[in-house]
């Protein structure tokens, strides 16, 4: 059975397909409220680009039918947290009860050990199989993070008007401006600024708080957006006094399941909090996709159960819990050895 694992060829288009199949099986089975992927955005999340960490991909093939049973991907992060890999392991639902998963867990602590590295990290649905998978094999669970869904047609009239005029009173003394796809130079300090300011949201312990730069928004973050066929919207609140960008939040539209928006970041830099920033950036956007993205019917964000003040902005907005939370798990690699 250890045999059977195989390097996923990231070229090799027809596989590729069969690990996103598997992963849309598995997902229709396990967590039927997670918005759908297309295959273009799932390819780019499985390739990396030559300024990411480095990853790599490992499956297990169907013999039947030419697909894919199981395969797991690894991200060896490189700048921050490098005595740890990003691990997301997914098998078929008709593959299941075979051991194919533990074949790949223990193929994956080979890899970690060889790279150096002492943890893997992963996501499980809590109440799922996986949770309980990740139990057996040793994993402590970490915090909790709610996926949460605006759904449009639900939105009183007039209710994100009066949203945004109510914050852009305490928000006196700041300007928006927006961008759509990579971040203009001008703005990769500014960026970075922001990106950094999440680093006081709630995170496990034992988790490197990532260093953002001018040039890490610049190689890896512009780099991976261009390569996405995702349209991304951007904007941000600044000060005028100042120049500072104070606020910032991004959503991605998939063109091909344009009726769904994923929010990406939305942070505020600690000087500037209490001037309800958050909520003029976010209804702003929401304006803003009414009309250049008039499909999206859905918008998904994730905080973590402990992140209140965004918790309390997205609930105000009409953001409701949509599905079961996702639990942080950590496992040691040595533990896996030893099993």
């Amino acid at each position: 059975m250890r045999a059977a694992v195989q390097p996923l060829d990231q070229a090799d288009a027809g596989i590729v397909r069969a690990c996103y199949d598997t992963h849309v099986a598995a997902m229709a089975a396990d967590d039927p409220f997670e918005p759908p992927v297309s295959l273009a955005i799932f390819t780019v999340r499985l390739r990396a680009g030559s300024f990411e960490p480095p990853r790599e991909a490992w499956y297990v093939p169907a013999e039947a039918d030419g697909g894919v049973a199981a395969w797991y991907q690894a991200e060896f992060s490189d700048l921050e947290n490098r005595d740890r890999v990003w691990v997301t392991l997914t098998v078929h639902p008709a593959r299941r009860r075979a051991g194919l998963g533990t074949v790949l867990l223990r193929h994956a602590a080979e890899r970690a050990a060889a790279a150096g590295r002492a943890i893997m990290d992963g996501g499980v649905l809590e109440g799922s199989g996986g949770e309980a998978f990740a139990l057996r094999a040793g994993a402590t669970l970490g915090q909790a993070e709610v996926r949460r869904v605006l759904d449009v047609a639900k939105i009183p009239a007039g209710s994100i008007g009066r949203l945004r005029e109510s914050a852009a009173r305490a928000a006196s003394g700041y300007s928006l401006a927006r961008w759509t796809g990579v971040t203009p130079d001008n703005r990769l300090d500014q960026v970075a600024s922001l990106n950094n300011a999440l680093n006081d949201a709630p995170m496990d312990p034992g988790i490197e708080a990532t260093a953002w730069t001018a040039e890490r928004v610049r190689d890896r973050m512009n780099g991976r957006i261009a390569r996405s066929p995702a349209r991304r919207y951007s904007l941000a609140a600044v000060h005028d006094a100042s120049g500072e960008m104070a606020a910032l939040t991004a959503v991605s539209v998939d063109p091909a399941i344009p009726d769904w928006g994923h929010q990406l970041i939305t942070a505020v830099t600690r000087p500037h909090r209490g001037h309800r920033l958050g909520m003029l950036t976010k209804a702003a956007m929401m304006d803003w996709l009414a009309e250049a993205e008039p499909a999206v019917r859905r918008i998904v964000t994730w905080n973590a159960a402990s992140n209140r003040y965004m918790i309390a902005v997205n609930e105000e907005l009409g953001y409701e819990v949509w599905g079961q939370p996702y639990r942080s798990a950590e496992l040691p690699v040595s533990s896996v050895h030893q099993s």
